[in-house]
């Protein structure tokens, strides 16, 4: 019941007057006025059940003279001079506000959320014992019959309720779509501190019935969306170019701001009341498993951090979920700080890198032989060897005596890939230990890691006569007058040593006890870093094979790993990697 429709408006009464006159202003409203259904009127202020309605949602507790004043005020559509009448009774001011709201018009959004605000705020001062006192005051000057109840008050009290919740609607849906969603959202922060603090009982109602309201549309946006998710999915999945995947995540991001801006005063409110809206968990949880799979399967970092700061900005009512965007952000953004660092050691390791390989010398008496070498890849004599390209090494020297006297010694170093080689021959062991130096740092690391990876994958590798897989090493040893030897052994079975320019592998009987193994000055001059050769005595072995240093590829590697495998202690060469 609207203020300006109610019996006591219609009839001119106030609730101080007593039937009789109540009669009488009926009579003489049917005799002025051609509009109006006036008995009805008279009926419910006589009827002391009915009248109680009336009382209610007129002006209780404010005298004739400034209930006729409120009254003039509403029908001038004075819409400030309502908003700011104070001093009056909740009830009083709750229905004059109530038909102030329904009389605006053109209002601004920021207006309409002022008005229901105001009129949600004083409903919550309504007490039902102080309502009850003023009714029966009027009642016993008018001579009806007192209300000896208060529930019966309260069940007014919550029509009152019902009907103020049915203006507000009402209020709201003479706003454009866009500012009925923003003046929802000025009065429900407002009224709950932006979730932190319970509100008002009439905007949880306000609300409720808008959440009814937007069901659909939060409907077709999720599924919307959800399309969107799956759309990146795929473009991630088909390694689809970076601007593509960055075009469909703008997509994704508008539409769930879209969401939230929808979502955002039933997010707040529920927030207020320590709920969750479950259509946004529902909706940011997807979202967010996005942002994951796009780091964890893809390595997307940038991508995962966006949308994730974009969860955290539009879902942040949303308390459960929110929660769980602020650890993952956290995480995100520590990641990348890692990321920032490790691209900043990576830069330093890459100047240290190219510091440390980077070497060139000329290898001609007469004409210039510049041999270079650089992360690029290595020169040499018009050739040019790209640093991942080179899959084989060897290196090694051999001395020259003339009538059992030692003449001099001769190096040579071979690279390059199974169908193309260079070959450089030296007689100088310095600059022959410098280039075996920046080869084994520049190459060698690189082919032994490669290794070490394929046999963990199950790979075999053959070296010289020797098969070789991640647990062992198959030796063959061929005969002359009779059948092939073959053997497969385990690592912590077989014995190395070197002997003539040879790296040897070998079963014994005793297991390696009677092989002494020592660091020694290199026959060839070469460091230990470049791939030391050792020396040792054999014994008692029963098999065994001979890999030449500077006839068989890479069996400076392949020493080099089992060399570190009897170090370190394992039963698989790839076991080095978590070394």
């Amino acid at each position: 019941m609207n203020l300006l429709e109610n019996p006591f408006f219609l009839l001119g009464a106030t609730p101080r007057d007593n039937r009789r006159r109540i009669i009488e202003l009926a009579e003489e409203r049917s005799l002025t006025s051609e509009i109006g259904d006036f008995s009805a009127a008279r009926a419910d202020l006589t009827n002391p059940k009915k009248r109680l309605a009336a009382e209610i949602a007129w002006l209780p507790g404010l005298g004739p003279r400034r209930a006729k004043e409120a009254v003039l005020l509403l029908k001038k559509g004075d819409h400030s001079g309502i908003f700011q009448v104070e001093k009056i009774p909740p009830m009083a001011r709750s229905n004059l506000l109530s038909a102030g709201l329904l009389l605006l018009d053109d209002a601004s959004p920021s207006d309409v959320a002022d008005w229901i605000l105001e009129l949600a705020q004083v409903f919550e001062d309504i007490e039902s014992d102080k309502l009850l006192a003023v009714i029966n005051q009027d009642r016993v000057v008018s001579g009806f019959p007192e209300i000896s109840e208060e529930a019966l008050i309260e069940s007014e009290i919550q029509q009152r309720r019902s009907h103020f919740r049915l203006v507000m609607k009402s209020a709201l849906d003479k706003l454009s779509s866009d500012d009925l969603v923003e003046a929802v959202t000025i009065a429900v922060e407002s009224a709950t501190d932006y979730g932190e603090e319970q509100g008002p009982v009439l905007i949880d109602d306000l609300v409720d019935a808008y959440e009814v309201e937007a069901q659909s549309f939060l409907e077709k946006e999720g599924a919307n969306i959800q399309v969107v998710i799956e759309r990146i999915r795929t473009a991630a999945d088909q390694k689809k170019p970076d601007q593509a995947i960055a075009v469909l995540i703008k997509q994704l991001i508008s539409m769930i701001k879209n969401w939230d801006r929808i979502a955002q005063p039933i997010q707040v409110s529920k927030k207020s009341r320590g709920l969750d809206h479950d259509e946004s968990h529902r909706v940011g949880i997807e979202v967010r498993g996005l942002a994951i799979d796009l780091f964890n399967k893809h390595n997307m970092l940038d991508f995962s951090k966006v949308i994730i700061e974009s969860l955290g900005e539009v879902f942040s009512e949303v308390v459960g979920f929110a929660e769980k965007i602020e650890e993952d952000s956290r995480t995100v953004s520590g990641i990348a700080e890692q990321r920032v660092l490790q691209i900043e050691e990576a830069k330093i390791e890459a100047a240290k890198f190219r510091e440390e390989i980077t070497y060139e010398v000329n290898l001609g008496l007469i004409f210039k032989k510049w041999w270079k070498i650089s992360p690029d890849g290595i020169g040499f004599k018009g050739n040019f060897w790209p640093l991942d390209s080179i899959t084989r090494v060897r290196w090694g020297g051999t001395r020259h005596y003339v009538n059992g006297q030692y003449k001099n010694t001769t190096y040579s170093i071979f690279y390059g890939t199974r169908e193309n080689f260079d070959t450089l021959d030296l007689d100088n062991e310095g600059i022959y230990n410098t280039i075996i130096e920046k080869l084994w740092r520049a190459v060698c690391v690189r082919i032994l890691t490669e290794y070490l990876s394929g046999l963990n994958d199950g790979k075999w590798y053959r070296f010289g006569s020797a098969l070789v897989n991640d647990y062992g090493v198959k030796l063959k040893k061929s005969k002359i007058f009779s059948a092939d030897i073959e053997h497969y052994y385990k690592w912590h079975e077989i014995q190395e040593w070197n002997t003539g320019g040879h790296f040897c592998l070998g079963k014994s009987d005793n297991m390696m006890t009677s092989i002494l193994m020592s660091s020694i000055a290199l026959p060839y001059g070469f460091s230990n870093q470049a791939g030391v050769h050792s020396t040792g005595k054999k014994s008692n072995v029963k098999l065994y094979v001979a890999l030449s240093y500077s006839g068989d590829d890479n069996i400076h590697i392949l020493e080099s790993m089992l060399r570190m495998l009897h170090k370190n202690g394992g039963e698989t060469l790839s076991s080095l990697l978590d070394t």
